[in-house]
């Protein structure tokens, strides 16, 4: 994979893999790459290219198209360019409250310290892991707490945010070939985020979010920590494609696939 097109698009020049680039990254790629289930609908269920969407396909929609992804596809493209930049580390499948195995995030492992990266959530700075103690780091946009609650397992809590709770990270490595069966059976019915477009983003240092399961449709902030709601059309795709910097087609596409059920 050819990292000097991607590193471009996330505006991220070539370093040794330490911390400080391991930083800039994960803060390129939320500012620049979105969270998102419309491109995984439109291939599913509108005829739009191919599924599932791996890492060189991932990265090369991301540019033609202002495309992301869900957590799975996500962090695999992430750990992809990052192993490909020197990084060491793995693949981890996680749990949100009572529910199992939904969750990806990264483990990087760096001068004997591993570290927490979730492209897929997305958390947006590096997080240390600590088996022995509670710790705790910030960023512009959040304040995070790793806190261990038994074998491998750490609660990954966040501040402010109307879930504090963000997930269960297990530390136990998944091998290349487990994950790509999970990504894989994603795409299937009962997968994840297949039944609603949600489009999340940071854009001017805000983290702005769209989800067609909400009605009236609108754009939602939070400003404060207030939520603030900002009406759409009912036909929404232009605004929702121009606000996240995504191609038009593929959100329509994707909500005509939801209205056709």
């Amino acid at each position: 994979m050819d990292t000097k097109p991607i590193l471009q698009y996330l505006g991220v020049e070539p370093a040794a893999p330490d911390l400080s680039l391991l930083e800039k990254l994960i803060a390129a790629y939320v500012r620049r790459v979105p969270w998102e289930s419309a491109s995984r609908i439109a291939a599913r269920y509108g005829g739009w290219e191919t599924y599932p969407r791996w890492p060189e396909v991932f990265w090369r929609q991301a540019q033609l198209y202002g495309t992301g992804g869900t957590c799975f596809e996500s962090n695999g493209a992430f750990l992809a360019l990052l192993r490909e930049l020197g990084y060491e580390g793995y693949r981890t499948i996680n749990n949100m409250g009572a529910t199992v195995g939904c969750h990806t995030a990264l483990i990087i492992l760096l001068d004997g310290q591993k570290w927490l990266v979730d492209a897929g959530l997305p958390l947006y700075t590096p997080l240390p892991i600590d088996p022995g103690a509670i710790t705790t780091r910030e960023c512009d946009l959040m304040h995070y707490t790793v806190r261990p609650v038994g074998a491998d397992h750490y609660e990954i809590e966040r501040d402010p945010h109307p879930n504090r709770i963000a997930f269960t990270l297990i530390d136990k490595p998944v091998d290349a070939r487990a994950y790509h069966q999970a990504t894989t059976v994603d795409y299937e019915p009962g997968g994840y985020f297949l039944d609603r477009v949600v489009i999340n983003k940071v854009i001017d240092e805000q983290v702005w979010r769209f989800s067609s399961g909400e009605r009236p449709y609108h754009l939602e902030t939070f400003v404060d920590n207030q939520r603030v709601d900002y009406p759409l059309p009912d036909d929404p795709a232009a605004a929702v494609a121009q606000k996240f910097g995504m191609e038009q087609e593929i959100i329509a596409a994707a909500l005509a696939a939801l209205m056709k059920g």
